[in-house]
Parts: C-alpha cells; sequence; structure tokens
C-alpha cells in the first residue's frame, strides 16, 4: 500500500511537470485533480485540508514552514537525554539540515 502510494506522488508530480493545466487545477482544488488523475477517491483526515504550492519557478528558493513538532508528553530515552543535557547531539541543526538542505548552499551572508 505505502509502494501505491509513493506512486501515487510521483505520478502527480510528473504530470504536474508537464501539464500545466493539470498544475493550476492542483492549486485551485488539488483533491479534485488528484481524483481526476488516478481514478480513485482521495480521503484526508478529519479536520485536515490539502495545499499545493507550485515551486517549479527555478529563480525563486522556496521554503515551507512546518508544523512544530509535538513534545507534549514526549519520553526520551537515557541515551537521548544524556546527549540533550551534554550538548553533544545538535539536535535543531540536524533538524533543519534535513528539511531545507538545498537553503544553505544559496545563502550567502555578508558583514
Amino acid at each position: 500500500m505505502e509502494r501505491r502510494k509513493r506512486d501515487i506522488i510521483e505520478e502527480i508530480i510528473s504530470k504536474a511537470w508537464e501539464d500545466s493545466s493539470f498544475r493550476k487545477e492542483l492549486q485551485v482544488d488539488p483533491i479534485e485533480a488528484i481524483e481526476k488523475l488516478i481514478g480513485v477517491k482521495v480521503v484526508l483526515p478529519e479536520g485536515k485540508s490539502l495545499v499545493i504550492t507550485d515551486q517549479t519557478d527555478k529563480s525563486k528558493i522556496y521554503v515551507n514552514i512546518p508544523v512544530e513538532p509535538e513534545v507534549q508528553g514526549l519520553e526520551l530515552t537515557e541515551d537521548q537525554l544524556e546527549a540533550v543535557a551534554g550538548g553533544g547531539h545538535k539536535i535543531w541543526t540536524d533538524f533543519v539540515s534535513s528539511l531545507f538542505p538545498s537553503l544553505e548552499q544559496y545563502l550567502i551572508l555578508k558583514n
């Protein structure tokens, strides 16, 4: 099932790259556009919506601001606690690097 979902996502992206009218439909009504493309009903979790942003303009650098992770009630292992307490693990740095790997190569800082 997960493989099928990945295949569908790849199909959506490929179609959006090659067909500008589909790309526009996808932004206006993503659920309808996807259902029409794949022929299967798409059901989102209660209270969720799907937002499609066209990021094909190569002259722009896009950064998506992710949802804040829920840490309420999160329990860390002893090793994780030790790493955080000792400053030996760069959790935030690793997190940002994984989300925005291309951004670092384009940022030029000048004094």
